[in-house]
């Protein structure tokens, strides 16, 4: 016997005598929804993601205002005093910019290597002790916070000890990666595990050319220690790409070298020519530099 998935809810209504009922709301009984995943922000403007459970959550980068922080989760419904924990990928502004509001007033453990650490505290910025609150992680040595398993990996980029996150919840296996100067066999590793990946498309490469930078500011984008292509991103994802890979948010579009659509069209061609359907095997999403992104629930 197969049991129903929903439960209907029927409104008695009367008519020349007779009593009939009209469906008004449906509730699902069984769902399968244990996760979920937004972006607050990303970008060099201010980086910050969310990731939890129904009762929990962390965020990952800490670059965007405190109040636009709660507002964000106040929009999904997560109470701020569930936040567990913030993880910090690098000390560059864009992600540290209220690590210390985070750390110092609300006492949530701050997450990152000892040289994020020292970085934290070297930037004149954000004005953070974290004495309280400083937890101090290893690349490659697995720790948990409730019930994610999560394991930091070495990202090419010009800061110091910059990271990566891989993050085991359930059968879910979710991989952030922003920031990126190349791909390595250390990030290919990681990411071609997830379920669920956030990966940089920072520039498009005839934008960048083309564009009014400074010729050293160029190079510093994309001189491997940098940041990742529309191009380079799209052809990492086509080769790394699985069945069992549900979603793909690109993240740290640039606003001046970049078009949330080109880079979507970039990596949507790459994924085509791999014979996959976007939007039918696979979720491919931007993430907005100033606005919340849609919720992902999985």
């Amino acid at each position: 016997m197969r049991l129903p998935r929903t439960l209907t809810l029927y409104y008695p209504y009367f008519s020349a005598g007779l009593c009939t009922f009209a469906p008004i709301m449906q509730y699902d009984l069984f769902t399968d929804y244990q996760y979920k995943f937004f972006s607050l922000g990303s970008g060099s403007s201010g980086n910050c993601y969310y990731l939890g459970t129904r009762d929990y959550g962390i965020l990952i980068d800490a670059g965007i205002g405190i109040r636009n922080v709660q507002k964000a989760l106040r929009e999904y419904g997560v109470s701020f005093d569930k936040i567990m924990a913030v993880l910090i990928t690098h000390d560059h502004a864009d992600h540290i910019k209220t690590v210390g509001c985070f750390g110092d007033k609300y006492n949530i453990p701050v997450y990152a290597t000892q040289s994020v650490h020292e970085g934290i505290l070297r930037n004149k910025a954000v004005q953070a002790s974290l004495l309280q609150s400083r937890r101090v992680i290893e690349k490659e040595v697995p720790f948990s916070i409730r019930d994610f398993s999560i394991t930091a990996f070495d990202v090419p980029h010009d800061s110091i000890g910059n990271v990566g996150y891989h993050i085991r919840l359930g059968h879910h296996t979710f991989v952030l990666i922003t920031d990126i100067g190349c791909i390595t066999d250390k990030v290919k590793s990681y990411a071609s595990q997830a379920n669920h990946l956030v990966i940089e498309a920072n520039y498009d490469e005839y934008m960048l050319q083309a564009g009014r930078y400074p010729y050293y500011l160029k190079e510093r984008i994309k001189n491997g220690m940098g940041h990742l292509s529309n191009k380079l991103s799209a052809e990492f994802i086509a080769d790394i790409y699985h069945e069992k890979m549900q979603n793909i948010w690109l993240c740290h579009l640039s606003q001046d070298n970049n078009h949330p659509d080109l880079a979507f069209k970039t990596v949507e061609q790459a994924l085509i020519g791999k014979g996959v359907s976007v939007g039918k095997s696979v979720r491919l999403e931007t993430l907005s530099r100033h606005k919340v992104s849609g919720l992902r629930e999985f």
